[in-house]
């Protein structure tokens, strides 16, 4: 199963994006689908991750911020990101164990 990244762009701080991580088959298998994120010229960082049972963990920098969700119908997991800062400008990953690092999808937060 691949994952895709999508639903970046251009926001101002204190405004939302919601990124898809859609697959190419059924996520029901798959125990725990994470987003990651790389800002330039930064190490690749944890974001959040869910479990196939819904279970969600949240790196501090977003915490209250961000929620990850599972449509597992749609295949898809959802990063609603609020209340974004310049500092969470970054290419955006989303990626199980085992799985290849796809392209990502850029967020960009201007001040």
């Amino acid at each position: 199963v691949q994952l895709q990244a999508s639903g970046g762009g251009l926001v101002q701080a204190g405004g939302s994006l919601r990124l898809s991580c859609v697959a190419s088959g059924s996520i029901g298998s798959i125990a725990i689908i994470h987003w990651f994120r790389q800002a330039p010229g930064k190490q690749r960082e944890f974001v959040a991750f869910i479990t196939n049972v819904g279970s969600t963990n949240y790196a501090d920098s977003v915490k209250g911020r961000f929620a990850i969700s599972r449509d597992s119908a749609r295949n898809t997991v959802y990063l609603q990101a609020n209340s974004l800062k310049p500092e969470d400008t970054a290419i955006y990953f989303c990626k199980y164990s085992g799985a290849p690092w796809g392209q990502g999808t850029q967020v960009t937060v201007s001040s």
